[in-house]
């Protein structure tokens, strides 16, 4: 065990109702907040292979949480993932929440230039009262262009992928998005609601 991670943000959605059985990771109290001002919770390990993040489901669709852990190393970002649908809803809306879901995360590894593993739970679940939740799978990995390396269905599968670790360096060299970000225009992201 390299460490702890605890998921930043909780959903609350028909059937996954998180925030009443758990709360959101710590945002300080951590050693690392000494040696990296406003370090706020988001991890990065350093393995034999690559220094790689692991963001936990929900925390997918925040592109601050990929930003953060992208610039505090990771090369790699995991998302282990139970996302689904409603059987109710499936024909209407089944392919574009997919859709939706892979492109949210090609899209982390492309304005970051990073690796991104994406597993995600396959299966039914029942819940008493309703039709339950299926859950989709289509588990996939993808390079620091948001291209597929791997991807699989919905039935159990392992993925696997050659990750070049010099393409993160390529990419960044030419698509340099971290280099030119304006950080001394980002204050207003740290407000809730900017709207009138």
């Amino acid at each position: 065990v390299l460490g702890t991670y605890r998921k930043m943000h909780i959903p609350h959605d028909p059937l996954f109702e998180e925030k009443y059985y758990f709360a959101p990771g710590d945002v300080t109290g951590d050693q690392r907040a000494d040696r990296h001002p406003g370090y706020n919770g988001f991890r990065v390990w350093r393995t034999r292979y690559a220094d790689i993040g692991v963001l936990i489901c929900w925390d997918q669709w925040y592109p601050e949480a990929a930003r953060i852990t992208a610039l505090l190393g990771a090369q790699i970002l995991f998302y282990p993932t139970a996302i689904g649908w409603h059987p109710a809803e499936k024909a209407t809306f089944g392919d574009a929440q997919v859709d939706a879901w892979r492109t949210a995360q090609r899209a982390h590894a492309i304005a970051n230039g990073v690796f991104v593993a994406s597993p995600n739970r396959v299966g039914h679940e029942p819940e008493p009262g309703t039709d339950g939740l299926e859950f989709f799978g289509q588990s996939f990995i993808c390079d620091p262009f948001g291209r597929y390396l791997a991807q699989a269905g919905t039935e159990p599968a392992i993925l696997t992928a050659q990750c070049d670790l010099g393409l993160i360096e390529e990419t960044r060299r030419n698509w340099p998005f971290l280099r030119d970000r304006r950080i001394e225009a980002y204050g207003p992201i740290l407000n809730r609601w900017l709207g009138t």
